[in-house]
């Protein structure tokens, strides 16, 4: 080998050489670093703020109850002049069914009042006054007869009739007596409190009865809303036979709106009547309104572990339907000027004994703390933490306690 091929070997041998050591040192710049100071971590700071713990569920809403509406006789439909969806008032006509058989039954049960009155009628003023006529006729029969009895008797004692004569005068007697008091039963019967006009009377009160409930079976062939509300459905149409226990119509009142949510059982004890709820539609979640809890049902489902909850609302906004579906925060507690920490910066944050890297000295720590308040990512810290400590989230995994760091600001914290 010549000196002139030799040369350019041992030029690549200095570069690769110097290369080397450039790889090297940039090697050594890049580990020393984290060999004295330890890694870069991204940490979260501790703030001091007012702080409102919600609990957060969702759920539908509700008006207080719904009203079924329906047929209470059998009939056919003739007319339904109102739509699903449609806001009625109080008495408005919601079904119309086929009246004629019922209107000629109640034509029918009237001129049996009238016919039951004629009659009453005709006892206080034919039948008792000819009654009285009667009885004074009779009286007067009575005193004839008895008059001519006695007559009878002295012509008798003075041997000038026979005793045919006498016997019948005496039955003569006897027969207007029993004819003075036939007719005073009758006039008796005749007068107010007699059996006749009892019976009259009685006759009367079944007529009035039975036009009354023809009345009332004319009356079911008008369907009409009970209250004002919203039909929220319609199962009827024109032409339909409906029968009594059908559900033709749904009708939610108009009246204090209701939201209905599911409340995980662990914030069972956070919950308390009164306590304000900010809500929101999911159709429209930039109309956000207020609710009050009103209700918290005694009982927990044993399948899914949640407890309902109904709040109301004193002024729904126009836009809220039955069963939409709505998000709601319940505020359950308020703090002033607390110490928060993020969440996600406590490790064992469901145990008795929760705690916390925290990055002093160039060092991360474990920091017992106790927890108070939780809500939407923070934690408050009631003991173990100032305002401006730095922490290490628990998602850095290489880092215990002791371990020299290099803390770097993390992602904003939370809201």
């Amino acid at each position: 080998m010549n000196a002139a091929s030799a040369k350019p070997s041992w030029r690549r041998r200095y570069v690769w050489r110097a290369l080397a050591v450039l790889l090297a040192v940039a090697a050594a710049a890049w580990a020393l670093p984290r060999l004295l100071f330890g890694p870069v971590v991204p940490v979260v700071s501790v703030v001091q703020r007012d702080f409102v713990q919600s609990v957060v569920a969702s759920g539908r809403v509700q008006a207080p109850h719904r009203i079924d509406i329906g047929a209470q006789i059998t009939g056919t439909v003739v007319s339904v002049p109102v739509a699903e969806g449609q806001t009625v008032r109080a008495g408005q006509v919601l079904v119309e069914l086929d009246a004629t058989e019922l209107q000629a039954a109640l034509q029918q049960a009237l001129t049996a009042v009238a016919q039951a009155q004629a009659k009453l009628r005709q006892l206080h003023e034919v039948q008792a006054p000819v009654a009285e006529q009667s009885v004074r006729q009779a009286q007067a029969t009575l005193e004839h007869a008895r008059a001519q009895q006695r007559r009878n008797e002295e012509l008798f004692g003075k041997g000038f009739i026979g005793q045919a004569t006498l016997d019948e005068s005496r039955k003569n007697v006897e027969l207007a007596d029993a004819q003075l008091r036939a007719a005073q039963r009758q006039l008796e019967s005749a007068r107010k409190g007699g059996s006749d006009v009892a019976l009259a009377e009685t006759a009367l009160a079944q007529a009035r009865a039975n036009a009354d409930a023809a009345r009332a079976r004319l009356s079911y062939a008008t369907i009409a809303a009970p209250v004002a509300g919203t039909l929220i459905g319609r199962n009827v149409e024109r032409g339909d036979v409906v029968q009594p226990g059908k559900v033709l119509m749904t009708l939610s009142p108009t009246g204090d709106t209701q939201l209905v949510v599911q409340i995980d059982e662990k914030n069972l004890a956070l919950l308390a009547p009164g306590q304000h709820a900010i809500a929101s539609a999911d159709a429209y979640p930039l109309e956000r309104f207020e609710a009050t809890l009103a209700y918290i049902n005694p009982g927990v489902n044993a399948q899914t572990g949640a407890v309902e909850v109904k709040l109301d609302v004193p002024d729904p906004p126009s836009a809220l339907r039955q069963d939409m579906t709505v998000s709601v925060d319940i505020e359950v507690a308020r703090r002033e000027d607390a110490v928060l920490v993020p969440s996600d910066a406590v490790h064992r944050a469901d145990t008795p004994s929760p705690w916390v890297l925290r990055v002093a000295g160039g060092r991360a720590q474990r920091q017992p703390v106790r927890i108070g308040l939780r809500s939407g990512g923070w934690s408050e810290v009631l003991d173990g933490l100032a305002p401006g400590d730095l922490v290490v989230p628990t998602g850095v995994t290489d880092v215990v306690d002791g371990t020299r760091v290099r803390p770097r600001a993390a992602a904003a914290n939370p809201r």
